[in-house]
Formats: C-alpha cells, sequence, structure tokens
C-alpha cells in the first residue's frame, strides 16, 4: 500500500481512513494495516494525555508526528518548487520526478534510500511539514547558536546568531560584535580548509622552507632526530594556532590576509643560532668559478644549480652543501641556457663525457671558448675569456 500515487503520506492514511479506496491488489495489505493501528489504539487507551492538542485531526500532526520519529529526515529544500532537500542530517535528498510535496519548502522523509553510484537519497515517502510547529511542539528539536565563518561569496567574515534544526537553519541574525577568540578560530579553520596557499607565500619563502626541510631530512635520515623543525605544509597546518593566531587581528576580509608579513613570521620558528647555520648550511646561491652566484633551487632533490658549462671551468668536482653531506645536481647549460648535461658526478662529466659534448656545442656555438682540458681552462661568463 505504500506503492504509487506519489510520495505523499497523506495519501496512504486516505486509504487507512476509507476516504479513498485501495485497488483489489492492495486491499489485504490495508485490511492488514488498519488491524495494526487497532492495536496500536488498545494500547495507548487509558494512557493519561501530557498535552492535548487542537484539532487533532488536523493534517499538520503527520508531518509532526513523523519530526518526532525521524529528526534526522526533517528536510528543507534548497530552491522554491525544486526536487533537491537538505536534511537535517546534512545530507542530500531529492525526488526522482515530479511530486506534489514539491511545492513545500519542509517535509520530512519517511521512506528514502539510494542506489550503488548515485549521489543523493531519493526520497519515496514523506509528508509536508509546518515550519510554525518548531516554535511550539517541536522546539526542543531547535537549538540557537552563535556561528562565526566566512561568507565565500563576499569574502569577508559574518557572525550570525542561528536557530537550527540539525544542518538546517530556520532563522539568522547578524551580529554585531565579534568575540576575539571566536573569530581567531573561524579564521584558522577557513586557512586549514583552503591550505596554506591562501596565505602571501612568495618563491623566496617557499625555497627557505625547502632549505630547512632538506636539513632536517639528513639530520633525520642519519640520526633518526633533529634540530630543525618541522615546517612542513602538513606540520605548519596542524599547528596554525600556535604561529598563525598571533598575527590575525587585523585580518577581517580574504583580502587581508595579503597584508602578512609571512616571511618574518616563519622565521620566528627558526630558534637561534638556526638562522645563520641555515644560510651555512644550505646557502641560497654560490659562487662558481667566473664569479658568478647561481642560485640554487631547493624545489628538487637534491637541490639544483643550473649553471652554464663555460662557468665551471677549472671546478674539479661537483659542489656540495650540508656540511658536505650532500652534492648539488648540476643542470649544465649552453650558451643559450638550454641544458646540455644533468650530472651529480661532475668529475666524471669532464673525463667521460665533456669532449662529446664539447664537439656538438663547439658546431653550434663557434665564437664561444670551448678548450680541450676544462680542468686548466679559464672559467668565464662570457663568450670568450677576457685577455
Amino acid at each position: 500500500i505504500l506503492r504509487g500515487g506519489g510520495a505523499d503520506l497523506h495519501s496512504r492514511l486516505a486509504l487507512l481512513s476509507g476516504d479513498s479506496r485501495a485497488a483489489r491488489s492492495a486491499q489485504a495489505g490495508v485490511k492488514r494495516a488498519r488491524q495494526l493501528a487497532r492495536q496500536f489504539q488498545a494500547l495507548l487507551k487509558g494512557r493519561p494525555v501530557t498535552q492535548a492538542v487542537s484539532e487533532p485531526e488536523h493534517p499538520r500532526w503527520l508531518g509532526c508526528l513523523l519530526a518526532f520519529a525521524y529528526p534526522d529526515r526533517i528536510a528543507q529544500q534548497r530552491r522554491t518548487g525544486g526536487a533537491d532537500y537538505r536534511l537535517a542530517n546534512g545530507r542530500a535528498a531529492q525526488f526522482a520526478e515530479a511530486d506534489a510535496l514539491m511545492k513545500h519548502e519542509w517535509l520530512v522523509v519517511a521512506d528514502l534510500g539510494s542506489r550503488q553510484g548515485q549521489r543523493e537519497e531519493r526520497i519515496y515517502l514523506a509528508a509536508d511539514l509546518d515550519p510554525a510547529l518548531f516554535e511550539r511542539e517541536l522546539a526542543e528539536q531547535v537549538e540557537t547558536l552563535d556561528v562565526l565563518d566566512w561568507d565565500e561569496r563576499e569574502g569577508v567574515l559574518r557572525a550570525d546568531r542561528q536557530r537550527k534544526v540539525g544542518e538546517l537553519v530556520l532563522q539568522r541574525q547578524a551580529l554585531a560584535a565579534l568575540d576575539e577568540e571566536a573569530r581567531c578560530r573561524a579564521l584558522v579553520g577557513l586557512v586549514r580548509r583552503k591550505g596554506l596557499e591562501l596565505l602571501p607565500w612568495t618563491p623566496e619563502l617557499r625555497q627557505w622552507q625547502a632549505r630547512v626541510a632538506l636539513l632536517r631530512e639528513l639530520d633525520m635520515r642519519q640520526q633518526g632526530q633533529s634540530e630543525w623543525p618541522d615546517l612542513s605544509d602538513a606540520a605548519l597546518l596542524a599547528s596554525l594556532e600556535q604561529w598563525l593566531t598571533p598575527y590575525l587581528s587585523k585580518v577581517n576580509r580574504l583580502s587581508h590576509f595579503a597584508s602578512l608579513d609571512l616571511s618574518s613570521i616563519l622565521q620566528t620558528l627558526l630558534p637561534w643560532p638556526l638562522p645563520q647555520r641555515l644560510d651555512e648550511l644550505a646557502p641560497r646561491a654560490l659562487t662558481v668559478p667566473s664569479g658568478s652566484r647561481i642560485a640554487i633551487d631547493y624545489r628538487e632533490q637534491p637541490p639544483v644549480l643550473a649553471v652554464r658549462l663555460q662557468e665551471l671551468f677549472g671546478l674539479a668536482a661537483t659542489p656540495r652543501i650540508a656540511g658536505g653531506r650532500l652534492g648539488l645536481k648540476l643542470h649544465l647549460l649552453s650558451p643559450a641556457r638550454r641544458p646540455v648535461q644533468v650530472t651529480q658526478d661532475l668529475a666524471s662529466f669532464w673525463a667521460n663525457t665533456y669532449l662529446e659534448v664539447k664537439k656538438d656545442l663547439k658546431g653550434r656555438y663557434p665564437k664561444h671558448y670551448w678548450p680541450d682540458d676544462p680542468l686548466i681552462a679559464e672559467p668565464t661568463a662570457r663568450a670568450k675569456p677576457r685577455k
């Protein structure tokens, strides 16, 4: 008897009350349901009525009873006249096809389910719910909360006093005053949800982070512990309350994050004398034999020194960092700054590969200096050494 005729539970009750005639195939089910109803009436007979209701036959009480039975299935329509609803438990539900109940903003779902692969629950049986009941009979299901969170569309922090049924908002009222502790929690929560890219990182700061990470990794690999703190994205996200909260006093809009001096904030996480040791063990740049100072790229492991081949003439071995523990990966470049060789063993390159590379480069760049013995040749950042 619960099949056909749309999802409205009132139509099923009409069958039981005799207001509607059931199809022959459903008559046995109707008879059985009426027997169960009489049994329940007998169980309730003689019990005191704690609170009488007016108009006990009014259709509104069906939705009310269902709300007591299934408070997590109270549903609010997402869009007027639409098939999509949100349940008090936070899940989504929808009608598979147009239904008369879709004219109601509030429902209580008695029967729902989903098939494999479906994202939303399907509403099979429901009744409309009068929202005025939340002020009286269903008042205990309503809670009032002060909610501080981000308005994603406007990019601003908003404080609301919300009356809610589960995850559904009945009413909201803007609050003028923002509690500082709650405000900071909301800001931290936003960064945690959106990720650290919400903060004003620069390429230089990411390099600094990678330099610290490299030294920590080398220590952990060799000693199992390190004096270098864990400043990975995961660790920073986990400890936002400790290092970011003190600097959020002037952040009220999404755009205000750009004003944070993130470099100074993060560098306070390196206790003395680690900042000085960082420059010694993982320098930002290296002076090569030509005199040029070349930046090291710590985004890769091992770190990369991309330098024109001619600037390394006279250098016998691969430059090392971290107190000699790690050799750099050399990207040897042509005069046009195109890679011609990648190596971590410069000595082997000079001994085994240079002559072949030299032949190719001499053909493409005949005006440049390509000596037979690179170990005794003068390094240069020009086409040829100065005379």
